[in-house]
């Protein structure tokens, strides 16, 4: 796929880059530190994917977006993550927080090559499977969490296990520190596809797709050791037909 990247910060600018040229299946046609600078090239429509910051001067990376005619796919990278709504509301293929972990970057650009192939072959992707905005009780690609006084969108996939700790849950994702979070078990559990969660122990969720060794008592998550509670065991090993 032919990309651009956007981004009014130098460094910034150079990771998403360097991130581009490791993953080597982008051909990277040009990056701007001014989004109108880009207009030209996207106005050819020989762009595939945009990597776009949004608070950038003059005009934001949102804003930017939308007054493009012929929209190529996008990825928002930004250090704000109240954005991110509005962003999927848009159709983003995804939008990455800095600082980006690049196993979190390459996940966005496997999502784009998959959508990239599917209007390449002709076949027209959901634009709920596209964003993952479907209702909380189907299958949410995403869920979003307030954290202090942020609000911020966690990728159900990239979600390793939920520890309870008095008033607060403590959410460990992949490649991130974890997220702490004044909430419920009942709260989260809300929030989480019953097909993908379950509850293991007073003060454990888990995500049954990133269990890595299930023994006797205990769940091994990314050689973590979560203990299954008496209470718990029947209902899980149920679940997972054993």
């Amino acid at each position: 796929m032919k990309c651009i990247i956007i981004d009014d910060e130098p460094l910034a600018l150079g990771i998403i880059k360097s991130y581009c040229e490791d993953i080597g299946t982008l051909e990277i046609v040009g990056s701007y530190i001014n989004a109108l600078d880009a207009i030209p090239l996207l106005s050819d429509g020989k762009v595939d994917l945009v990597f776009s910051d949004i608070e950038m001067p003059q005009i934001n990376g949102i804003d930017f977006i939308k007054t493009l005619e012929h929209k190529p796919l996008f990825i928002f990278t930004t250090a704000y993550s109240q954005y991110a709504l509005e962003g999927f509301e848009m159709n983003a293929v995804d939008y990455l927080v800095k600082p980006i972990p690049f196993p979190r970057f390459v996940k966005a650009v496997n999502r784009a090559k998959e959508i990239f192939e599917l209007r390449k072959g002709g076949q027209k992707p959901d634009s709920k499977e596209v964003t993952g905005i479907t209702s909380s009780s189907t299958t949410d690609q995403f869920i979003f969490v307030k954290s202090d006084y942020d609000t911020i969108q966690i990728r159900l996939n990239d979600i390793l296990y939920v520890q309870g700790l008095k008033d607060y849950l403590k959410i460990y994702t992949v490649g991130e520190k974890p997220i702490l979070t004044l909430m419920t078990f009942k709260d989260i559990l809300s929030k989480l596809p019953e097909e993908n969660f379950i509850r293991v122990h007073r003060s454990y969720i888990v995500n049954l797709r990133n269990i890595n060794t299930i023994q006797r008592s205990k769940i091994i998550i990314s050689d973590i050791r979560i203990p299954i509670g008496d209470t718990y065991k029947i209902d899980f090993f149920t679940r997972i037909g054993m």
